[in-house]
């Protein structure tokens, strides 16, 4: 297939998780030819696997947080071509991400805004500790999709609380409810009235671009 090595190399080098690996790589790829979507594409299904190789074990967090800073250098190098195809290539849909209120933990979150990004969705990352009303309003702003993360059990009910302020707005039908954090379970997502639950980033980013498919 065309671009069979400079693909094989990013792969290779986002996987190592090496910074500096994977600009080489990127520059290469672009340097040949390669499209910025195709090379942002490729980019993201690695993330996929170091997403996978971290869940098992084989992968620890600097390593993540290093590949996904590696992707992230490739977007901001290939960003003008890749808002130059913009017009030809809808996002998928806009996708609010935020570490709900009185929760500081966002590494997560992070690399779920990453991966989603790449995937082809417009993302507004809020960060952390992340006032309720301001995801409800982001989400009256025109962002379909809404994506909230809690590591303690004692921040994880303003999920819900969300959940019932898009309802009082009555926009709750047009936003995708995507929960996760190592508290959250199906049976929670489901008790709560969540559109999905993910396990893990990649987990979750699979879910929206299926359902953003439909």
């Amino acid at each position: 297939m065309a671009f069979e090595n400079e693909t094989k190399k990013l792969q290779d080098a986002l996987i190592s998780c090496k910074v500096p690996d994977i600009n080489k790589a990127v520059e290469e790829a672009h340097n040949a030819g390669m499209p910025a979507e195709e090379i942002i594409n490729t980019l993201g299904a690695a993330m996929s696997d170091v997403g996978v190789l971290f869940e098992r074990g084989k992968l620890f967090l600097p390593h993540v947080l290093s590949a996904a800073a590696g992707m992230k250098n490739a977007m901001t190098a290939l960003d003008d071509e890749l808002k130059a195809g913009a017009g030809s290539s809808q996002a998928k849909g806009a996708v609010v991400m935020a570490t709900v209120e009185g929760d500081v933990h966002d590494i997560g979150k992070s690399i779920c805004s990453t991966m989603l990004q790449c995937a082809g969705f417009e993302v507004h990352d809020l960060g952390r500790d992340v006032p309720l009303k301001d995801i409800v309003a982001e989400c009256k702003n025109g962002c379909n999709f809404c994506g909230m993360s809690a590591l303690m059990t004692t921040t994880m009910t303003g999920m819900k609380t969300v959940i019932d302020d898009l309802e009082k707005a009555e926009i709750r039908k047009d936003v995708v409810v995507m929960i996760g954090g190592a508290p959250v379970t199906q049976g929670y997502a489901d008790k709560i009235g969540a559109d999905v639950y993910g396990e893990s980033a990649s987990e979750t980013t699979k879910k929206a671009s299926a359902i953003a498919a439909d």
